[in-house]
This record gives C-alpha cells, structure tokens and sequence, in this order.
C-alpha cells in the first residue's frame, strides 16, 4: 500500500472519531445540564435550610437539660452546609441520611415504618395508645417519604456528575484525536506520492562462522520490500 493513501484513511478516521467524541461529549454535557438543573429546581422548591453553625455548635455542647434536634453525631455532616438552602445532590443525601434518618431511628428504635405500623394495628382501636401509635406512623410515614424524595434527588444528581466527567473526557479524547489526525495529514502532504509502506520479509541464509570452535552456523537477513 503506497504510504499516501495509508495516512489519508488514518486521517480520516481520526477526523470520523473526533466527530463521534465531540458528539458524545455534546449529549453527556447537556445530560448533565439537564439532570442538575432539574435536581437542583426540585430541591430548591423544598425550601430546605440547614441548621446555622450557632445551632451546630449549641449541638456540640448542649445546655444540660436542654433539647436540641441537632445531635453531636449530625454536626460533621452538616456543617458544610451550615445556613445553606438545600439545591443539590451532596447536601440532600446529607440531610436525608445524617438528620431525617437519625431523628426516625430514635424514634422507632431502629424499627422500619412498616414494622411501626404493624405494631400500631395491633393495638385496641381507639385506645390511648393506638392513638399515640398512629401519630408516630403518620411522622415516621412522611420523614421516610421525604427520605426517599432526597435520596432519589441525589441519585439523579450523581449521574449527572457521572456525565459530566464523561463529557470532559470525551472532549479531552476528541483533541486528541484531532491533533493526530492533522499529523497525520501534515505527513500526508510531505510524502512522496510513489513511496510505500515497506513490508518485510526473510531472504536466504548466510552463513556465519565463529571464531572460537570454527564451526558455521546460518543467519537469516531480512530485507525491506518496496
């Protein structure tokens, strides 16, 4: 194969290549514009707001016979994002797991919503404690919903970060690829059109004697073939 010709088909895949990347990276990115703008609206009409740091740190060293709803475990996860509306996926999974979480296992004890409502059921009807029972069922029932909501908010949000690093790489690749194939080209343009790529092949043996013990053993050349 005359060498031209060689690097016009590499050229023109690199160039074919550079088009996929830049297409992939184009769709990864809006992808992620898509999923962080959408997470981020959804979260923001939460009108959530973390705890102030004056609040974490009243948690860190409460008044004794004081109650606070912030305990010392929430503090190291919070405290990033002390006094902050809540508008993305690492400050949901932050309240979702480390304050909505902590405040239903201290109140159930460890017991799912339902396992809570189970155990509500099966109390007397209209007794003092299937109210009490009930009333803890309908606020394990709407912290484990909004659990849910933010977890599942920051599940969209994370695949968007997943495409987000995927559009880099696919941009960072397509210049690559780029760069190559106008090497390639620049070569295409100095080679001489009648050059070929050279192919090898083995031709006779030679003999080849030692020194030393006199004996001849053989070697085999190998030549370019044009």
């Amino acid at each position: 194969m005359r060498r031209k010709s060689f690097d016009a088909l590499v050229s023109a895949g690199g160039v074919l290549l550079t088009v996929v990347l830049l297409a992939a990276g184009i769709l990864l990115f809006w992808g992620y514009s898509y999923s962080n703008n959408t997470v981020s609206s959804q979260l923001s009409a939460q009108k959530i707001t973390f705890p102030t740091k004056a609040e974490l740190a009243a948690a860190v060293n409460p008044p004794p016979g004081g109650f606070s709803e912030i305990t010392p475990a929430m503090v190291p996860y919070l405290e990033p994002y002390a006094g902050q509306q809540m508008t993305t996926g690492a400050q949901a999974l932050a309240y979702a797991n480390h304050f909505i979480d902590i405040h239903l296992t201290e109140m159930t004890g460890g017991k799912t919503y339902s396992q809570v409502s189970a155990a509500a059921m099966a109390l007397p009807a209209g007794s003092a404690a299937y109210t009490r029972a009930e009333s803890l069922v309908t606020t394990v029932f709407q912290g484990t919903t909004l659990r849910s909501m933010l977890l599942n908010a920051y599940g969209w949000w994370q695949i968007g970060q997943i495409a987000l690093i995927s559009s880099i790489a696919s941009f960072v690749f397509a210049g690559i690829t780029l760069l190559l194939s106008a090497l390639g080209l620049w070569h295409f343009r100095r080679v001489p059109a009648e050059e070929e790529i050279p192919r090898l092949r083995a031709t006779t043996s030679l003999p080849v004697s030692s020194p030393q013990n006199g004996h001849t053993a053989s070697a085999s050349v190998v030549t370019a073939n044009h």
